[in-house]
């Protein structure tokens, strides 16, 4: 059962939707009336209940707020090959402590490359985020772009769509496009929403056609972008919020 929201000396929640641009504050009332607003999973009706912004969770119409970007740090990071995929690395190894030695709290980072793999790596200090991520039921897309030897044959294509076979059990691929095709090294594009270990390597090894290079360049909403290796941004506003609902929080 959820708790009453009710917060004594807490902000209004008009005021709150309100200076978090949703609405006016008077369009903001009738979004309460209507049932459009829940704070912390409930929906509420009741005008002027004071909430707590920093620590209570708060939707309209199904998507969350952001209401403080400070608190919740989410980055993105253009991992380069050869750094590994740990915040340190008891044999001296180049790793992503080595990249964020300007963010101070604890991130934990969502999923691995591998080492030969560059690309986009979200990290964030939020546990419960990072969770859902990576959980296999949230089914979160992530998309490669990876350079193999060869002309990729249009089966190809069907075969990874209907399902390979690997060691560790069948998968299918989400969707599959060649981009295109240079002297004999062709760049083909791959989405997944499994997080198996070297999975997209694997698959192509499978279907004949070995990876040369990998990049990860999208996982969920958030995309790779002009973002340089070894830097990173903060993701924040639309992208954050798009984040958040794609694994419901």
């Amino acid at each position: 059962m959820s708790r009453d929201p009710y917060v004594e000396g807490g902000i209004r929640l008009q005021k709150v939707l309100s200076r978090a641009g949703v609405a006016s504050r008077r369009a903001a009332e009738e979004m309460i009336e209507d049932g459009r607003v829940q704070v912390d999973g409930k929906v509420v009706r009741t005008q002027g209940l004071r909430v707590d912004p920093t620590t209570q969770v708060i939707h309209v119409d199904g998507t969350r707020l952001i209401l403080d970007e400070n608190k919740t740090t989410v980055l993105a990071l253009n991992k380069p090959v050869g750094v590994i995929s740990t915040m340190s690395d008891p044999e001296g190894r180049p790793c992503l402590g080595d990249l964020l030695m300007d963010y101070p709290e604890r991130l934990y980072h969502v999923g691995r490359l591998d080492v030969d793999t560059s690309g986009l790596l979200l990290l964030t200090n939020d546990g419960e985020l990072a969770n859902r991520l990576t959980h296999p039921s949230y089914e979160v897309s992530k998309t490669y772009v990876a350079r193999v030897h060869g002309d990729v044959k249009p089966g190809v294509r069907r075969r990874l769509l209907e399902g390979i076979e690997l060691e560790d059990g069948p998968i299918k691929v989400d969707s599959f496009r060649v981009m295109e095709q240079f002297g004999d090294i062709t760049t083909v594009e791959i989405v997944v929403h499994e997080g198996r270990n070297r999975l997209v390597r694997r698959l192509m090894d499978a279907v004949g056609y070995p990876v040369r290079e990998l990049v990860r360049t999208h996982f969920g909403p958030i995309h790779l972008d002009r973002l340089q290796p070894g830097t990173t941004r903060r993701v924040k506003g639309n992208q954050l919020v798009a984040l958040y609902s794609t694994v419901g929080l």
